[in-house]
C-alpha cells in the first residue's frame, strides 16, 4: 500500500476519523489543551494512528476498538481505557461485548486490570444513561 496523499490530507482524514470514534468535543479539547509545546504528538497521532492504521482496510471500526479494550488494559492504562470504551459504544459495540471482553481481559491480563476496566466501563455506561 503505497500513500499519496499529502501530510495536509493525511492530517484531515485521521481528524475525520478520530472525532468519528472518539467525538468532536474529546478531539477538540485534546488539540486546544496541546498548545504549541503538544502539538507535534498530536499532529503524530492524528496522521499516523487515526489515518494511517484506522483507515486501513484490513480490519473495521469495531475490530480495531475490540484489540484497543484488550492492549490499553493489559497496558495498565485507565485514561485510554475509558476513553476508548466511549469509543467503542460508538463504533456499535454493545456493553455486553465489552463486558465479554473484560472477562477474557480478567484470565490473560490478570484481576487487577479486569476490575479497573469493569469499573471504567460501568461508570461510562452510566455517564451515558446505559446503566
Amino acid at each position: 500500500m503505497t500513500d499519496t496523499s499529502s501530510a495536509g490530507e493525511r492530517f484531515d482524514d485521521g481528524l475525520a476519523t478520530r472525532k468519528a470514534v472518539l467525538g468532536d468535543e474529546y478531539v477538540e479539547k485534546s488539540l486546544a489543551n496541546a498548545g504549541e509545546f503538544g502539538w507535534p504528538l498530536q499532529k503524530l497521532t492524528t496522521e499516523y494512528c487515526w489515518n494511517e492504521i484506522w483507515n486501513r482496510p484490513g480490519l473495521d471500526r469495531r475490530a480495531r476498538s475490540l484489540l484497543n479494550l484488550g492492549m490499553i488494559a493489559a497496558l495498565n492504562r485507565p485514561h485510554e481505557f475509558r476513553i476508548h470504551v466511549n469509543g467503542a459504544l460508538n463504533n456499535g459495540l454493545s456493553k455486553e461485548e465489552i463486558r465479554e471482553a473484560i472477562l477474557q481481559i480478567a484470565f490473560y491480563c490478570g484481576g487487577p486490570a479486569a476490575l479497573d476496566a469493569n469499573r471504567i466501563l460501568t461508570e461510562v455506561l452510566k455517564e451515558r444513561g446505559e446503566l
